[in-house]
Parts: C-alpha cells; sequence; structure tokens
C-alpha cells in the first residue's frame, strides 16, 4: 500500500485508527476457548466489528510468538483473513525487529514475503545495513522507533550529544538518508505530549504510528494539535481498550462501540484541520 492510497483511506473511512492485535489468550472470554483456534476466533470477530472504524491492524508478535506454531497459524489466519476479506486494511508486524543485514533479509522475507504484511517495526540501534533489507521492498513500510511511550524511553531516546542533539532527533535526521516518506514511517508514543512540535520540525511529512492512547493514557488531542499535518500523517494505534473493552460473549459487539467512539473523535480533528 503507497502513501496515497493510505491518505485516501483515511479520508474515506474518516479515521486514522489503528486497533492493535495483542490478543493474550488469558484474557479472551472462556467461551471461545472451546474454539479449534481461539486466538483466531477472537481476532476474527474483532476484525469483523471494528473494520468499518479503523485503517489499520496491528498484531504484537509476542502474543503470537509465544503460543508457539499455533501462536503463529494464529497470525498467518489472522493476515490472510485481514487480505482476503478487508484488503484495504494496513497491516502492520509490530516485531521490532533490527539486526545485521542478513539476519534483516531474511525478518524481511518472513515478513513482506511469507506473510504478506503492509509494514514491519524496526529498531534502528545497529544502523543503516540493517534497517536496508526491509526498504529494498516496492510498497512495503518501515517504522523505525524514535521516541517511545514507556517510561524507559528517557534512559537513552533523550540523551544529548555534545552538541545537543537528542537521540531520537539523530535517528529521524540520519534515518531520512536512508528511505524517505513514501517507504518509512516513525514510532512516537502518544504520551509524548508537545515532543511532537520537535518531531515535525525534523520529520513535516512522514507518517507517524503512534501508540499509548487508551489503557496507556495518551491523549487524541495533543496528537493531534502537536502532530497531525496537512494530509493527517498519523496513525493512531488503540490495542488493549478496544479489544478488551468486553468480557463477555458479547465482547465483539463492545469493541465495535470503542471503536466508532475513537472514529468520531478521529473525524472532529480531521475536520478541524480541513482534511475531509
Amino acid at each position: 500500500m503507497n502513501k496515497s492510497e493510505l491518505i485516501t483511506n483515511i479520508k474515506h473511512k474518516k479515521s486514522f485508527l489503528c486497533i492493535g492485535l495483542d490478543t493474550d489468550i488469558k484474557k479472551i472470554p472462556p467461551h471461545l476457548l472451546k474454539e479449534e483456534d481461539p486466538i483466531f476466533a477472537f481476532n476474527k470477530a474483532i476484525i469483523d466489528a471494528t473494520a468499518d472504524y479503523c485503517i489499520a491492524y496491528k498484531p504484537n508478535l509476542a502474543f503470537y510468538e509465544s503460543g508457539g506454531i499455533k501462536g503463529w497459524i494464529a497470525l498467518e489466519k489472522t493476515v490472510k483473513y485481514l487480505k482476503t476479506y478487508y484488503p484495504e486494511q494496513f497491516i502492520i508486524a509490530d516485531a521490532k525487529r533490527g539486526d545485521i543485514g542478513n539476519t534483516s533479509a531474511m525478518y524481511a522475507q518472513t515478513f513482506f514475503e511469507e506473510l504478506d504484511c503492509d509494514a514491519l517495526t524496526v529498531a534502528p540501534y545497529m544502523g543503516e545495513d540493517s534497517a536496508a533489507p526491509f526498504l529494498h521492498y516496492r510498497g512495503k513500510w518501515v517504522i523505525l522507533l524514535a521516541l517511545t511511550s514507556n517510561k524507559g524511553s528517557t534512559d537513552f531516546q533523550l540523551a544529548e550529544d555534545k552538541d545537543g542533539e537528542r537521540l531520537f532527533e539523530k535517528v529521524l535526521r540520519i534515518s531520512q538518508t536512508w528511505g524517505n516518506d513514501e517507504n518509512m514511517m516513525y514510532v512516537v508514543g502518544a504520551t509524548q505530549g508537545r515532543m511532537f512540535e520537535n518531531i515535525r520540525k525534523i520529520a513535516p511529512e512522514h507518517f507517524l504510528l503512534v501508540p499509548g492512547i487508551g489503557a496507556q493514557g495518551g491523549s487524541i488531542v495533543e496528537v493531534c494539535k502537536y502532530g497531525m499535518n496537512d494530509t493527517c500523517g498519523l496513525i493512531v494505534n488503540s490495542s488493549r481498550a478496544v479489544i478488551y473493552a468486553g468480557h463477555a460473549e458479547d465482547f465483539a459487539v463492545k469493541a465495535g462501540q470503542e471503536a466508532l467512539s475513537i472514529r468520531k473523535e478521529m473525524e472532529y480533528h480531521l475536520s478541524e484541520k480541513g482534511i475531509i
């Protein structure tokens, strides 16, 4: 999916919501445990109930890898289901890979050829040669970790060099020599507030994947105020607040209601900005 298609879908859906499929078998409704594949059954129901209100889904690989081969099968079935029935959805593999070049090439093959995801989160710590193999795939996206929302993000990401440039700013600046706003995005946590202003000074046209809305306390209002550009430029993720909105047999209905509520708020901000 190219950038133009992504923007068109945002305008059509009046949404820039990404739903994180962080599916924990210990948290899904008990009645699903009798299914042959409980994880896929849960994901399918969530997708069917929320697809009208979002533009992307983001399976977090840890929740699938922890289940061994069964987890991988559930992930493959989930991606295939999206590709078959909801081809307009942008699929992000939240795997946070990043290794030496030949290893990254194998990861790229896994997520872009075998799974056919649209995007992959990548850690930039090992530099250009670790990201390059992912950028060779036409129509696919690298989403580099830039400024995250976790407590420990301050340990390294805000560290300044002798010229006063912070590490996350260096990541943004240097990585733009590797790719461009047609094949590279950045992860910026929703809890970062006005830091989005600093990010937009360096990367004004790139899409930002923004986790941390809902359970982590991030504010859509602040994200839009400081991070939205003229074409939106945001993919805002909500995971637990949507997929675990309900815990009974009507869990998917509750998820749909929560996704619709978020979409309505996003529609307001898109309208205020004149994007729709």
